[in-house]
């Protein structure tokens, strides 16, 4: 088999930037995405940097509010109440995670289902599961857009996800099941997990544990996803997966950093302009693109 092949998610997102920056220039609209930062985060704040600079090369306008970490609840659903009554904001992002002494998902429901860009709201969540047309989360669907990329069919596969967040594991477990795939959800209460996983035709794991995926966990000729990113003692950034005793087992896998990462950030952007989309069809007032 030999050592696997590398899913660049970098080059694999910028020319889907590319793409999507063309699509924004053609449709002829300026797609806005406000940003709700609250406290200080260093991931966050690097997160949000990031999107930021990815958004203005595609033709996206971000704006960002940047709260204070002692933010009330009720501060943050006015601010929610607001974005959503403006035409001119087309998606609502709350950065997570938040504060402990917020509710995320009191903050998540008040954001309007269409313009709800991290896909997280229950109504999108319930239309996925109906397979109704809506904003997906953008983590996952990052993910299956990776896999797609390369010559591995999905129908009758197995696949086996490790977590089960809403943000990621569950979403991503449904949208390989609407693939035809055969899919296993494993997490961290999963009995002989190693055993688990070492089936798996597609393998992706997002439980933030450092090389929880060794050699025994691969099956040979797998691939595999990597959604983890774990900070260790001496800098180093890795993912859930012992990538050095995996790559000669696996047929293809994703680097941490330069995997799913940047697929994400892709996948924001082009929720946005789809809820710009979606709120032209409905008839809404969106500002007109600028050139």
């Amino acid at each position: 088999m030999g050592i696997a092949k590398i899913i660049d998610g970098k080059k694999i997102a910028a020319d889907f930037c590319q793409n999507l920056a063309e699509e924004i220039q053609k449709n002829h609209i300026s797609p806005k995405l406000a940003v709700i930062l609250v406290g200080d985060d260093p991931a966050s704040l690097i997160y949000v940097k990031n999107k930021q600079k990815k958004a203005q090369e595609v033709g996206v306008v971000v704006e960002t509010y940047h709260l204070s970490g002692m933010s009330s609840e009720r501060m943050i659903l006015e601010l929610i109440d607001e974005l959503n009554k403006r035409t001119d904001v087309h998606g609502i992002l709350l950065q997570l995670p938040v504060p402990i002494h917020l509710n995320p998902q009191t903050l998540i429901e008040r954001i309007h289902p269409d313009k709800d860009v991290d896909g997280l709201h229950p109504v999108n969540v319930g239309r996925m599961m109906s397979k109704i047309p809506t904003l997906i989360p953008c983590t996952p669907m990052g993910c299956l857009y990776l896999i797609k990329q390369i010559p591995v069919p999905l129908v009758g596969r197995r696949a086996v996800v490790v977590g089960r967040s809403a943000l990621v594991g569950r979403p991503l477990a449904y949208l390989l099941l609407q693939e035809d795939c055969t899919v296993t959800q494993a997490h961290s209460k999963t009995v002989h997990l190693d055993k688990v996983c070492s089936q798996a035709d597609i393998l992706v794991t997002a439980v933030g544990v450092p090389h929880l995926i060794g050699a025994n966990a691969v099956k040979k000729g797998a691939v595999v996803i990597d959604v983890g990113i774990n900070r260790l003692d001496n800098g180093e950034i890795t993912g859930d997966v012992d990538f050095k005793a995996v790559q000669n087992i696996a047929s293809y896998m994703t680097p941490v950093p330069g995997g799913v990462g940047p697929m994400t950030v892709a996948m924001l952007l082009f929720n946005t302009f789809k809820a710009a989309q979606n709120q032209i069809k409905k008839g809404l007032n969106i500002m007109p693109y600028k050139s």
